[in-house]
């Protein structure tokens, strides 16, 4: 069990998901891994639905707020920092736009969300009560999250001068990015058949069998966007739908790291 109780600077801490239907995405979520839930209300008048595993956060669920009216439904990543309004500072002085300007969670932390220069978007998570989720790297939870851009050059220069991670080769048409000497997240190159894709950091959970998480989202109203697939010395995974629109992936580590 991977149980966390901090994060490094740097470091994918968080990711929740914006949606046009909460209740409809929490029984879709549960149903095909597992999670339950905390409502929370929130000072916006909502509620933020954290879901838990083993009695553990491990994400959650909220309504679309009225200022993104119109946009899909989507996960957001949060990346660990000391400071949110240094760091969407440092983004926009890198060429980033801010989304959201610095601003306090109730008492659980300062956050801002950014686009970069390439167009995906990231949040910068500053911890105060909430520190980002309680459990990863095991069934139902986070495991990875990685970069869909069309431009990696761009991409690589901006987030590197932003967390101050470093750009490695991984295969033929991979990025890792590296926090110190542990893996932060992935880059992969949009190429023109994935043209619906717009540039985004995806989500990537556990699970222990890929196939039968696929089976469980059809199931259940989702879509399947990219079918299970090995990944040599990686494992085996898939790109999912939710029934609202939220695209997520699910793989199926060889190594889980700890």
């Amino acid at each position: 069990m991977a149980a966390r109780s901090e994060y490094p600077l740097g470091t994918f801490c968080w990711v929740d998901l914006a949606t046009t239907d909460q209740q409809g995405a929490k029984s879709f979520y549960a149903d095909v891994l597992g999670w339950n839930y905390q409502d929370v209300p929130t000072d916006m008048g909502t509620t933020y639905s954290l879901a838990t595993l083993d009695s553990s956060q491990v994400t959650a669920i909220y309504p679309m707020p009225p200022s993104q009216e119109g946009a899909p439904p989507h996960w957001v990543s949060y990346v660990s920092v000391d400071n949110a309004d240094d760091a969407a500072k440092r983004a926009a002085d890198l060429g980033g736009k801010l989304l959201m300007e610095p601003a306090d969670v109730m008492t659980a932390g300062r956050m801002a969300v950014i686009q970069d220069p390439a167009g995906a978007a990231v949040a910068v998570w500053e911890a105060k009560d909430h520190f980002g989720a309680a459990l990863v790297n095991q069934h139902g939870t986070l495991c990875w999250n990685e970069l869909m851009t069309r431009d990696t050059e761009v991409a690589t220069s901006f987030y590197c001068g932003l967390f101050g991670w470093k750009s490695e080769p991984f295969g033929d048409n991979y990025t890792v990015f590296m926090n110190g000497d542990r893996p932060a997240g992935g880059m992969l190159l949009l190429e023109d058949e994935m043209e619906p894709l717009s540039p985004n950091w995806s989500v990537y959970f556990y699970v222990d069998d890929c196939d039968a998480i696929q089976q469980r989202a059809l199931n259940h109203g989702g879509a399947v966007h990219m079918p299970p697939k090995d990944y040599p010395e990686v494992g085996r995974g898939c790109l999912l739908g939710d029934p609202q629109g939220g695209i997520f992936a699910v793989i199926k580590l060889l190594n889980p790291p700890d």
